[in-house]
Parts: structure tokens; C-alpha cells; sequence
């Protein structure tokens, strides 16, 4: 069970529910970009000392240049997507807010299709359908 994607998936979901409910009381009394930058440094020294404690780093010149491009890409949408959401919470209820950015999952299946080349049979389109819908009516209605 632990080895499996469906696992990690399922805890990534629980903790990413305690974070925005942990979020909305942490950005009470402050703006939320700091919010978003103690969030940040507080991730990366966890981050690091996991990699260090499990012997996990490599040479940073062993890295190939395309995975430093998409890393860099994809730590530059990160920070974007944490500041707004963040931001979001400070303005938005977390229950109405988080259906919103959760409609990143219709996002990501599409765009797998489109620049992964992905396939999704007519039962998954189905369910994009439906979490969107969902996010719709729990942040709208």
C-alpha cells in the first residue's frame, strides 16, 4: 500500500485540506505573500533535511538541463499558484476557495492530453466533467 501512487495521492489530498484550513487561520495577521514566504522557507527546510537524513542528494551538476528548465518552470507556477491562492484565502472562505483551485485537477487533465499526449476514455471525461461542476456549485452556490 505505501508503495503505491493511490497512497501518496490520498495523503497529498488530506494534507493539502489541513493547508488551506491551516492557512486561513495563519494569514489572519498578516498580508499573504509574507504568509506565502514563511510557508515557502518553512517547506524547504523540511524538503532539505529530508533529502540530507535519507542520503537522497546528488551533484547538482548531474542534473540534465531539461529537468533544471521544467523544475525551474514548474517551482516559478508553484509560486505563482501559492501566492494567489493564498492571497484567495485572505479575501475568500476556504470552503469556497478550495473547490476553486481544485478545478486545477479538469486543468491538468487537459492539458495532459494536449502537451503529454495522454489519453482519457469518454468515463474519465465523464468525471472531469463532473469535478468541475462540483468546484463550480461549491464555490458559487
Amino acid at each position: 500500500m505505501v508503495g503505491s501512487w493511490q497512497f501518496w495521492a490520498l495523503i497529498a489530498a488530506v494534507f493539502a485540506a489541513l493547508t488551506a484550513i491551516f492557512a486561513k487561520v495563519g494569514i489572519s495577521a498578516i498580508n499573504s505573500d509574507l504568509a506565502t514566504f514563511i510557508r515557502t522557507a518553512i517547506i524547504l527546510c523540511v524538503t532539505a533535511g529530508i533529502v540530507f537524513a535519507t542520503g537522497q542528494w546528488q551533484p547538482l551538476s548531474s542534473i540534465p538541463q531539461k529537468t533544471w528548465v521544467f523544475l525551474t518552470l514548474s517551482g516559478l507556477a508553484t509560486g505563482a499558484s501559492w501566492l494567489a491562492y493564498f492571497r484567495a484565502l485572505k479575501l475568500g472562505e476556504a470552503s469556497r476557495v478550495a473547490p476553486i483551485d481544485k478545478l486545477s485537477i479538469v486543468l491538468v487533465a487537459i492539458f495532459g492530453v494536449v502537451f503529454l499526449g495522454e489519453k482519457l476514455s469518454l468515463v474519465h471525461w465523464f468525471g472531469v466533467g463532473m469535478i468541475a461542476v462540483g468546484a463550480v456549485v461549491l464555490a458559487v452556490f
